[in-house]
């Protein structure tokens, strides 16, 4: 079996207990994969790494290429080689998409690992969300978001979602299940995607079978408490709400 590696910047328990401070920078994760999503320094919008690039979504829902030394407190990032492919006719919701993979994965025994998806296709509707940077200490990302979130709705676009799928036993270093990032092909539009239609669609999946961690090298990183981060307020970011 071919050795896939997630590299994976920080955990999302430090990022929803609020440790949004640059752990390394946009040049420095490019060095580590061509597909992913993850989130700018203070949640400063929405990341969506495709094609070796790394993109912005803005907190209006516009895209913009990643400065190289813009800071990066989390992501996962990978090199997709695609290793199975299939197509996607209608999908009407983003729970029918989430049992589509999830039965994908478990034809080849895969709950219990991690998985990069990429599906390019046409969309009648995505609903997503970016934000703007906020900068504190110890303030959560839900209540970062409540302050910077913004929702928005994409009608009638082609575009590729980013899919990342972590087990439910890593839950907090990842989000458990499916997390989803769109932008569209003009590389104009795209964020955290909570809803969505697609009319069609071509799947590039990969079983990953080895992760690296790199976790913050500051004191600071050692004053959170990890373990108390919310599972339900994970969710609720997690869902948009």
């Amino acid at each position: 079996m071919d050795e896939l590696k997630m590299y994976q910047v920080s955990t999302l328990q430090a990022l929803a207990l609020g440790y949004t401070r640059a752990v390394i920078d946009v040049e420095e994760l490019e060095k580590h994969g061509d597909t992913g999503l993850g989130t700018f320094t203070g949640v400063d919008g929405e990341m969506i790494f495709l094609d070796g690039k790394c993109y912005r979504a803005k907190e209006d829902g516009s895209v913009v290429e990643a400065e190289k030394k813009m800071g990066v407190p989390f992501a996962s990032i990978c090199y997709l080689k695609g290793s199975r492919t299939f197509e996607l006719s209608q999908v009407k919701g983003i729970d029918e998409l989430k049992n589509i993979l999830n039965n994908k994965i478990e034809e080849k025994f895969g709950l219990n690992s991690m998985h990069m998806v990429r599906i390019d296709g046409g969309f009648p509707v995505v609903h997503a969300r970016s934000e703007s940077a906020y900068h504190a200490i110890h303030v959560s990302l839900k209540d970062m978001l409540a302050e910077t979130q913004k929702s928005f709705c994409f009608e009638q676009v082609h575009g590729s979602l980013v899919c990342v799928y972590y087990p439910d036993y890593m839950d907090g270093i990842n989000a458990a299940g499916w997390h989803f990032h769109f932008v569209s092909d003009d590389r104009t539009k795209g964020g955290h995607v909570f809803k969505i239609e697609m009319s069609s669609g071509k799947v590039q999946l990969d079983k990953i079978n080895l992760i690296e961690l790199q976790l913050p090298t500051e004191p600071m990183f050692d004053t959170y408490a990890l373990k108390g981060a919310s599972e339900d307020e994970i969710k609720q970011v997690e869902q948009g709400k």
